[in-house]
């Protein structure tokens, strides 16, 4: 887009000036948006502290020369590989979107404004505003038109500040009302507007209830590998009488469950998924902890203008209310407003459409529009200098009498749905100072109603039926009419023009505030600072709320909403502060947002489980033998040793967590997430995996009795017969070592039998897919302790009968105590939830 400037302006640079500068380094090119590069990507998933420690634990079992048992080492090159792959995929998406997404400045060059990319500004262009305009250089004012920028992203301070000639202007502000030009003084890293985007467009994993919770849960892990690990060092390496080889595969078969070695990275392929998926849809998602966000949101606070109704408007008809005045002269004054009008909004658009024809008039004096005061105004003359009126046009219950009669009319028109202007005439210039409690110049004399239409968006209605069946209560709040903010609400569903509150009513105080909120769907001439208020009363209710919008007056609540939406085709100053953008600017767009986010935290919930159980019945088993094995050193029995080789724990994760955790993060998944991630994960995980640890201990203790009684029948018959052949020692070697191996199966068979049922658990409720994924998980194993094949490669055996008895019995009694333990814990988390959502909504 561009317009020739005005006669007497500054013209900008030329195209030879704009090379030197170029040439000489001065443009404003910025990094990358999405922070790390593919190098610094690469390096940090290879090199993780989880991919250390497995590391150094496969390298000792490659000593051995065991390489089978080493299997477990492939997760180093998955979690690598697939978290390389899929931030990769999520960084080229954001960098795509954000070239869609990026603000746009109007820079004046060799006379001509042009609408131009932001790395193309360079040193000592001429940068026009217009309101909702956001500053991207910093740079100092050279026009002026009663410019008031909003600063608040800089000093935290809602208040405008005017900006007149030689003033300084930062970049990360924006306009609130006026038009200007200013000249960049600082431009590329010099720019605070850069550092500013770039950290807003970072592709990081940044703090989050979810992330937050999962460090947690590592730090508290890590302090308990610490003494699991000590105590199965010692009782393998000094305590036990197996070899050095058999004890150091062992303490790696007993070290390498305790490691929650997919946990991360299927938080980072959920999150990273979810960027992808959202970016198919031209969704532009600046801060990854706003998917996890969007689940949790209870309440959608939504601009009406834009948002529920399309940007268009189309102007039905101008009523004059003043018999004094023509219509010709109205329409004149309305076309030569809208041609005089820098950047015009949808309203003077319409008009500007309606009435092309603009008379040869200009402007002695300008009032910018302003959220606060919702009017605008200019003083007209004609060629030969003669004043052709004072004109303001805004809202009519602003500049209107409640009690006349047009003010009424205006109501009654406004309450069918449509927007209403008034214009007016005063008796003094647009620009005098007002006195008194109004804001108007002068005496108002209305002269006309502009009546414009507004369409709802077609996919709106099915947009608020959504949240509504997901229990996410939806309320509009907007600069317009009441009623007319009413209208559009009630053919959504939400309440009506006579319901519609009129926010110059509303309390200041929050409970009261919170109070009118919960009553009501629609609110009317909020201003700025009442969006914000009210999306912190709301806060103030425990509520977790979205904000979604596209103008200057929607950047406060954006800014200070758990969630802020922006629309692509809003205000620069909106899509900066906002965590999600909408570049297709459809609502409609918002469910898959909020799907995806109960998808990636909903889903995390559940491997989290899976994980974790298995991390605490490792830890508790390591301990358990540890001790076993102390005491029964102490105590002169026959040693006791962690009965499991690294390729047991390894296949013991394939197909209980392993696949299913990986299918399970990425399936759909519509429940609201709730707060308190961290302990409904450890109230389910910590006695799955107690019962899992204790029942596989107990059979594993219950079985190496026979395996005792063999390895003291084999010591006996050396001493009675120490002459016996090399033949017959080897043979009863081989009958004590096939027990050790049937041992370790069956009390592998209980444990993988019962954490097979906690995937049955954690997959509630079933669907078909589930119910396949269930049945090739049991499956699979039923085929790797029964097939010949597999049972020499995993160094499994399973033909003896006695002890696969004694294991099927301590699953079964392991199974009925999760179903148990999972119906109790279950009805607890909903009576605390109950009780929770009963306190919110008091």
């Amino acid at each position: 887009m561009t317009t020739s400037t005005t006669t007497g302006r500054d013209p900008g640079l030329t195209a030879a000036q704009v090379a030197e500068q170029i040439a000489a380094g001065h443009a404003n090119v910025t990094p990358g948006k999405s922070g790390r590069s593919v190098a610094d990507i690469v390096k940090a998933n290879v090199f993780t502290r989880i991919n250390a420690i497995l590391g150094v634990l496969f390298l000792i079992v490659a000593s051995t020369g065991s390489f089978i048992n080493g299997l477990f080492g492939l997760l180093i090159i998955a979690n690598s590989g697939i978290g390389i792959i899929q931030e990769i995929r999520a960084k080229r998406t954001l960098d795509r979107l954000a070239i869609v997404g990026q603000t746009r400045p109007m820079v004046r060059r060799d006379g001509v404004a042009t609408e131009l990319a932001s790395d193309e500004v360079v040193l000592g262009d001429i940068i026009e505003l217009g309101p909702g305009d956001q500053v991207i250089v910093d740079g100092v004012t050279v026009e002026s038109e009663s410019l008031d920028m909003d600063e608040s992203l800089l000093t935290g301070e809602a208040d405008a500040v005017d900006k007149s000639l030689g003033d300084q202007i930062m970049s990360g502000s924006f306009v609130v009302s006026g038009s200007g030009a200013y000249r960049a003084t600082n431009v590329g890293a010099d720019s605070y507007a850069n550092k500013l985007a770039a950290e807003a467009s970072k592709f990081t994993l940044v703090s989050s209830e979810l992330r937050s919770g999962i460090d947690q849960i590592l730090k508290v892990i890590t302090w308990l590998l610490i003494p699991a690990g000590v105590l199965t060092i010692v009782n393998q390496l000094f305590i036990s009488q197996n070899g050095l080889r058999t004890a150091l595969l062992g303490m790696v078969a007993a070290l390498v469950p305790m490691v929650p070695e997919g946990l991360v990275l299927m938080t980072s392929i959920a999150f990273a998924v979810g960027v992808v998926r959202l970016g198919q849809r031209q969704c532009l998602v600046n801060e990854l902890p706003a998917i996890e966000g969007l689940a949790r949101v209870d309440i959608v606070c939504t601009d009406k203008t834009g948002t529920l109704t399309e940007n268009g408007m189309r102007l039905a008809e101008v009523r004059i209310v003043d018999d004094a005045v023509t219509r010709d002269r109205v329409q004149a004054a309305l076309a030569s407003i809208a041609a005089h009008d820098p950047r015009p909004n949808a309203s003077i658009q319409a008009v500007q459409e309606a009435f092309p024809d603009a008379p040869d008039w200009t402007t002695s004096a300008v009032l910018p529009f302003s959220s606060a005061n919702k009017f605008s105004g200019m003083s007209l003359r004609d060629a030969a200098g003669a004043s052709q009126g004072n004109w303001l046009i805004g809202a009519p219950d602003v500049l209107l009498d409640p009690a006349s009669d047009t003010a009424r009319l205006a109501s009654d028109l406004g309450a069918t749905g449509l927007r209403i202007l008034l214009v007016a005439t005063t008796d003094v210039p647009v620009d005098t100072p007002a006195t008194g409690d109004t804001a108007v110049p002068g005496t108002l004399a209305p002269t006309a109603l502009v009546v414009l239409e507004q369409r709802v968006r077609p996919d709106a209605a099915d947009t608020i039926k959504y949240f509504e069946s997901q229990n996410v209560e939806v309320k509009i709040i907007s600069g317009d009419n009441a009623r007319s903010v009413g209208a559009v609400g009630q053919s959504l569903g939400l309440g009506s023009p006579d319901t519609a509150v009129d926010a110059r009513s509303l309390p200041t105080d929050d409970d009261a505030l919170a109070d009118v909120i919960a009553g009501a769907d629609a609110f009317g001439r909020v201003r700025p600072d009442q969006k914000r208020a009210m999306v912190k009363a709301l806060q103030s209710r425990e509520h977790t709320v979205a904000m979604t919008g596209d103008g200057v007056n929607d950047v406060l609540a954006l800014k200070d909403a758990d969630i802020g939406v922006a629309m692509g085709a809003g205000s620069s100053a909106a899509r900066s502060v906002a965590q999600i953008v909408l570049l297709d600017n459809k609502f409609a767009t918002l469910p898959y947002v909020v799907g995806e986010g109960r998808r990636v935290i909903g889903n995390i919930e559940r491997v989290s489980n899976l994980f974790l159980t298995k991390t605490v019945y490792a830890v508790l088993l390591a301990l358990l033998i540890g001790g076993a094995g102390l005491l029964a050193k102490a105590m002169g029995w026959a040693s006791i040793s962690y009965p499991f080789q690294p390729i047991h724990v390894t296949i013991s994760a394939w197909f209980t967590i392993g696949v299913p955790a990986f299918i399970l993060s990425l399936a759909p998944n519509n429940e609201r997430a709730k707060t308190g991630f961290v302990r409904r994960v450890l109230v389910q995980a910590i006695p799955n995996g107690i019962i899992v640890g204790v029942a596989t201990f107990v059979c594993f203790l219950i079985v190496n009795g026979d395996h005792s009684t063999a390895l003291g029948a084999y010591v006996g018959h050396l001493a009675v017969d120490p002459a016996d052949t090399a033949a017959s020692v080897a043979n009863a070697a081989l009958t004590v070592g096939a027990i050790q191996t049937q041992a370790a199966t069956a009390a592998l068979a209980t444990m993988i039998a019962i954490a097979v049922y906690v995937l049955v658990v954690v997959a509630r409720p079933y669907n078909w897919w589930k119910i396949v994924l269930l049945a090739v998980s049991a499956g699979m194993y039923v085929l790797i302790f029964l097939l010949p094949l597999s049972q020499r490669l995993f160094h499994l055996d399973s033909s003896n009968g006695a002890m696969m008895s004694v294991a099927a019995v301590c699953a079964i009694v392991g199974i009925v105590a999760v179903e148990i333990s999972t119906r109790v814990l279950n009805g607890y988390l909903a009576r605390r939830n109950r009780v929770r959502e009963q306190r919110v909504h008091v």
